[in-house]
């Protein structure tokens, strides 16, 4: 099931359309992070999820995933005032995503799960399959279960559920946006305890990704248990000394 939007919806702070009020008409046009859960909603449709991830890219730790279940009731109020700018966790700073992440795991009308799938399995499936996995099964943990998802990016055929797939989804669904946000602070918070147990390599700073401080620390240890093996360059460094 594809949904669809006008461009030209304006809304108020946190998902409310204008509906014609004369003030409101002059603001500037901006996206209703809503639409696509009141679609659902406004079909009956009450347990809609939006999934994301966070860390395909990096050299090393897991991707996580998260799923998010907003209440229905928020497409006639719209959301929570202290998630008025919640976006893509990449156009956030990190002290917002934080604050974000406390409202979203706090709030008691919530469902959200997270889950991860470490270097090893990465190693063993692909990243794209290891992606795949991590975002069944954060959403297998919602409790009670969703009945419709919006995914971030192309359609998984994986998912055992009905599915709405939205490019650049974590930038138009507020759903998707706080699962965004929860796998990525989720994430960051590993990586900085990975600091502690591997010394040395810099997680904490670069989170795994390809940083020339991590490519220098690379060359100077070599591999620890978490990085990913089949990536490059280390995928390349292992054929040079085998």
């Amino acid at each position: 099931m594809y949904l669809s939007t006008s461009n030209d919806r304006r809304t108020d702070n946190c998902g409310l359309r204008s509906d014609g009020n004369p003030r409101a008409e002059m603001a500037t046009p901006t996206i209703n992070r809503l639409d696509y859960e009141s679609e659902l909603w406004r079909d009956g449709l009450t347990r809609v999820a939006g999934v994301d991830e966070a860390g395909r890219g990096p050299l090393a730790g897991p991707v996580v995933a998260a799923a998010v279940m907003l209440p229905p009731r928020w497409r006639e109020t719209g959301c929570d005032e202290r998630l008025r700018g919640l976006n893509d966790s990449k156009q956030l700073t990190e002290a917002r995503r934080e604050e974000f992440f406390a409202v979203l795991t706090s709030h008691p009308e919530i469902c959200f799960a997270i889950a991860c799938v470490d270097a090893a399995v990465i190693d063993r499936l692909n990243i794209l399959q290891a992606t795949h996995r991590a975002m069944a099964e954060a959403l297998r943990q919602l409790r009670p279960p969703p009945e419709h998802v919006l995914v971030d990016g192309r359609p998984v055929k994986s998912l055992d559920y009905p599915q709405t797939a939205l490019v650049k989804g974590d930038a138009r669904s507020y759903s998707i946006a706080a699962a965004s946000v929860l796998a990525k602070v989720t994430r960051d918070q590993m990586m900085h305890k990975f600091e502690q147990q591997y010394p040395g390599y810099g997680f904490a700073e670069h989170k795994g990704y390809g940083t020339p401080q991590h490519l220098a620390a690379l060359a100077r240890l070599g591999p620890c248990p978490i990085h990913r093996r089949s990536f490059a360059p280390l995928k390349a460094r292992q054929g040079a000394l085998f």
